[in-house]
């Protein structure tokens, strides 16, 4: 079977980066109060800016299926040549524009100099591009692809804005006579941004210039003895239960903010380094690896409030990577969920500091119901 190279990476994030004293200009407030979590999630996160598809008034200036495009579109050099090359689009996000279609041939719409082509749209969450990835990748191993792009991508902010929560205004006692209900509903507000990474992917790797060859994928989930940790359109119940926002009728939906993000942030902490990171010292050492035999490891965090804890646990299963061998752009770019390890792979890539022979471990954790893939990369 061929190998498979990813042979360019592009991105795109739309409009100017937001600062941390700006978010609420875009954002709003929720009651025309200054929220109580924001310093408190910022200073833990360690986020600095961000990038929103929304202007100052909270009004969208690009749809999630318009960025995932545009990020094909600086792959491809908006060349309409190249782009009708391209035989498999893969595109994962969290939330896409609409329940159906699927979001990736919302984005293929966008992109009407390609031809008639396969189209993949994997649900989930952060996990969603990186098992598009996987698709991509066995398309080619098979043969049934040549030219394979993949994309990562989200536009949450529009479900982050004041107005989605206008219901929690007439709620202001019962939010200030809980704070861990406002901190539930409210954190997940400062930690999310928009963007998209996007990869090109081939049998034949880069005669000029260096090439990323997939070694090798795994995916896993732990949905078998966890509960849903982050959840939108429906209701955790209390013994654990999920209720569909269908099941719930149209003034209920509002009442109970069932569209709303939200985290057990508890449930959270306890479960996604340590189920995850340990299933990771498996893998490499099914293969004879060791941390040594990793250069450069890219770990998809949604807040450097995880950076020690999955320090330690890589320490815990003997697996020290020293953080001098660490890469990500968590600070300048946020938490773009699916998009983030597209996004730290693009950056990577155009840094000039890859050498042939240099080995790239992906890693990439997902709250929703405790979902992971793992991927390395050789730099040739």
């Amino acid at each position: 079977m061929s190998e498979v190279y990813i042979t360019k990476t592009a991105n795109y994030l739309p409009n100017e980066p937001v600062s941390n004293d700006e978010m609420e200009l875009y954002l709003g407030q929720i009651g025309e109060r200054a929220s109580k979590s924001r310093r408190i999630v910022l200073r833990n996160n360690g986020i600095k800016q961000r990038y929103y598809a929304l202007d100052k008034e909270g009004n969208p200036t690009h749809s999630n299926a318009q960025i995932a495009a545009q990020a094909v579109r600086n792959l491809m050099d908006n060349d309409p040549v190249k782009l009708k090359e391209i035989d498999l689009l893969t595109c994962g996000t969290s939330i896409p524009d609409q329940l159906m279609p699927s979001h990736a041939v919302m984005v293929h719409g966008h992109l009407p100099e390609t031809n008639p082509i396969e189209v993949i749209s994997p649900s989930g969450n952060c996990c969603s591009g990186m098992h598009g990835y996987k698709y991509a990748y066995l398309s080619l191993k098979a043969g049934d692809a040549k030219k394979a792009v993949c994309t990562g991508s989200e536009r949450l902010s529009r479900m982050l804005h004041a107005d989605q929560f206008e219901i929690e205004v007439q709620k202001m006692g019962e939010l200030e006579d809980n704070p861990y209900l406002a901190f539930e509903k409210d954190f997940l507000r400062w930690m999310l941004s928009d963007g998209a990474g996007s990869f090109l992917m081939e049998t034949e790797k880069n005669k000029d210039g260096i090439s990323l060859r997939v070694d090798w994928i795994e995916a896993f989930s732990f949905a078998n003895e966890a509960e849903t940790c982050m959840y939108m359109g429906n209701e955790k119940l209390e013994n654990g239960q999920m209720k569909s926002f269908m099941d719930y009728s149209p003034s209920e939906v509002m009442e109970q903010s069932i569209m709303t993000i939200k985290q057990d942030v508890k449930l959270l902490g306890e479960n996604i380094v340590r189920l995850g990171f340990k299933k990771l010292e498996g893998s490499i050492k099914n293969r004879g690896l060791s941390a040594d035999d990793i250069t450069y490891f890219l770990p998809h965090m949604s807040s450097f409030f995880f950076e020690s804890k999955i320090a330690d646990m890589l320490e815990e299963c003997n697996m020290h990577i020293p953080k001098e061998r660490w890469f990500t752009n968590l600070e300048n770019i946020g938490n773009v969920g699916a998009g983030s390890i597209f996004l730290m792979v693009d950056e990577l890539f155009k840094s000039g500091k890859l050498n042939v022979g240099d080995t790239i471990l992906l890693a990439v954790p997902e709250s929703a119901r405790f979902s992971y893939v793992f991927s390395m990369l050789t730099v040739c």
